[in-house]
């Protein structure tokens, strides 16, 4: 009786790792071995840096709100505390768009926790 292999199953999976393993350079592209290593490590860098994105959009957010709030004259901490004591809920995100976009109305969430601070 003539050996089995696991041939067909093998092919698949090395033809699907080397799949995933497109664009990389050189043999990390070509050879299993490297590719499976490769996309190991792509993979595990990839579900890093989502957590990554999510810290880095927040200090961007901070930096932009802290230099809208130092031109009105207040400090980016205790801008939020006011915010926060004037039960004033905007997130992050928002209040850096409004900095951008709407000086005027930012003034006014300004002046709004500087009240509530004072």
């Amino acid at each position: 009786m003539p050996r089995a292999t696991n041939s067909p199953a093998s092919r698949r999976r090395h033809k699907s790792r080397l799949k995933l393993a497109r664009g990389f350079r050189g043999s990390r592209s070509k050879l299993f071995r490297q590719a499976t290593e490769a996309v190991d490590r792509a993979q595990a860098m990839a579900y890093v840096h989502r957590k990554q994105k999510k810290r880095n959009f927040r200090r961007l957010w901070t930096v932009r709100i802290n230099a809208a709030c130092r031109t009105n004259g207040i400090s980016y901490s205790r801008f939020i505390d006011g915010l926060a004591k004037a039960n004033v809920t905007i997130n992050r995100k928002m209040l850096s768009e409004i900095a951008i976009f709407d000086e005027a109305g930012f003034t006014k969430l300004v002046e709004t926790a500087k009240a509530a601070v004072a």
